[in-house]
């Protein structure tokens, strides 16, 4: 038994996906780190800050495969520090003095820090394609559905007609404003660090800006104009995006889930013969995979408080925010690419059954156009007046059952005020989505923010 869902053989890939789990492995995390102390070589070797041939030692000997990793650990465990004992372990890997010119200048946030930033680099590569996925699924199912009838709801109740496409298209809309959010933010976010102990780079002199400069030209980051070793804003603003990203595939998972209700039955997700809704009642077909999107939203948007939190550091060093750093961030990036996914596949397959839509835009005798009644009587009555007397005859209807064509037509103050052809008119559903496809054109119309 796995102590967390992510890490779990049986429940991992509901929670995480094998990209996010080789991104924050052990292996590659120590990767990254390896990366940075290379560049960091190659840079002040060019610099003439160190020997050429130590920062050429360095750069070959930088591989995590000849890091013992069970080694590695037990030496953090001893020292109770994740880099010295991986220094430690370059030095004897490198040939002659070359270790000693690993880290020069550095310090252990600097090279934790950029490695992070590295890691999530390639974590939001996986995020913003599958969320482009997720777009176009849902673009496609607005220009199938530009047209589709179906119920609008307001406080879970029917309230107008509108098109499927249409609802279909305000998700395309906020997720292409997600894409802009993720855009924006890697220019905030992925900006590497490299500061020396306290931010000052004191111990390079004043070669610290031209070699933190050429370091993160050289790991392709954007550099600072100053430490942000306690200014975790950055880290705070990719917990909040994601957990708005995973928000909004949340709220489609929801929405399908609630049309999928049996006595709606609008949508489904995909069904497969052999796919099971109980153990006990046979008839059940679930919805599982939005119930799971759902869920991983949940816990995406719990952790931008803890992300908040974590801008509280203390001075100039604190190791508290990067302990708790360390816990969400490869957690949320895990959680929103599994949702992105799993929305992929519900939207690709996503049953629409129409022949419902329409039986539904019928199952309230009339009521859901009582807004198109009051305004065509508004001409002749006045839109408060028209509203009073439809008011009411809409509340007999629904206290006392029949249809709001006769109750309109037998209405002694309507009288001579509509025909029964001009109201079956007014009564078509159809005839009153609005700009549903106009608004569905124009989200379409719309370019998508570039990667």
């Amino acid at each position: 038994m796995s102590s967390y869902v992510i890490d779990s053989a049986l429940f991992r890939d509901q929670f995480g996906t094998q990209a996010m789990r080789d991104i924050f492995s052990d292996g590659n995390t120590v990767q990254k780190w390896l990366d940075v102390e290379a560049a960091l070589a190659r840079v002040q070797a060019r610099l003439g800050i160190i020997p050429q041939a130590a920062a050429d030692e360095i750069q070959h000997k930088a591989r995590v495969e000849l890091i013992d990793l069970q080694a590695l650990k037990a030496e953090m465990d001893r020292t109770s520090h994740p880099i010295v004992p991986l220094l430690r372990a370059m030095k004897k890997a490198c040939h002659g003095d070359a270790g000693e010119y690993i880290h020069w200048g550095a310090t252990t946030q600097d090279i934790m820090d950029t490695g992070t930033v590295l890691q999530l680099r390639d974590a939001l590569r996986e995020i913003d394609s599958a969320m482009r996925v997720v777009l176009d699924k849902a673009a496609a199912l607005a220009k199938t559905h530009r047209d589709t009838t179906m119920v609008a709801r307001s406080h879970g109740q029917q309230a107008l007609p509108i098109t499927f496409g249409f609802k279909a298209a305000v998700w395309v809309a906020e997720l292409r404003r997600n894409l802009l959010r993720l855009s924006q933010m890697r220019e905030r976010v992925l900006v590497g660090q490299f500061s020396g102990a306290v931010g000052t780079l004191a111990a390079l002199g004043d070669q610290g800006i031209e070699v933190q400069e050429g370091l993160f030209r050289e790991l392709g980051l954007g550099a600072p104009e100053i430490t942000w070793h306690v200014s975790r804003d950055g880290m705070a603003e990719l917990a909040c995006v994601l957990g708005i990203c995973a928000s909004t595939l949340g709220k489609i998972a929801h929405e399908i889930y609630t049309l999928q209700k049996t006595e709606t039955a609008e949508l489904e997700e995909p069904f497969s013969p052999g796919k099971v809704g109980s153990s006990t009642m046979p008839h059940k077909r679930n919805p599982p995979a939005c119930e799971t999107v759902v869920a991983l939203s949940r816990i995406v948007r719990s952790t931008v408080p803890l992300a908040l939190e974590s801008m509280m550091a203390e001075h100039e060093r604190d190791k508290i925010v990067l302990q708790t750093e360390r816990e969400f961030v490869s957690r949320t990036c895990s959680m929103t690419h599994a949702a992105a996914l799993k929305m992929v596949n519900v939207l690709d397959r996503l049953s629409v059954r129409t022949r419902n839509m329409e039986r539904n835009l019928h199952i309230q005798n009339g009521l859901l156009l009582s807004e198109a009644v009051m305004m065509h009587l508004s001409d002749a009555l006045g839109r408060q007046e028209a509203h009073e007397i439809v008011y009411r005859v809409c509340m007999e209807v629904f206290e006392q059952g029949g249809n709001l064509k006769d109750a309109i037509l037998n209405e002694p103050e309507l009288k001579g005020r509509i025909s029964a052809q001009e109201l079956d008119r007014v009564l078509d559903p159809h005839a009153y989505i609005g700009l549903s496809g106009v608004f569905v054109d124009r989200v379409l119309d719309l370019p998508v923010p570039a990667a």
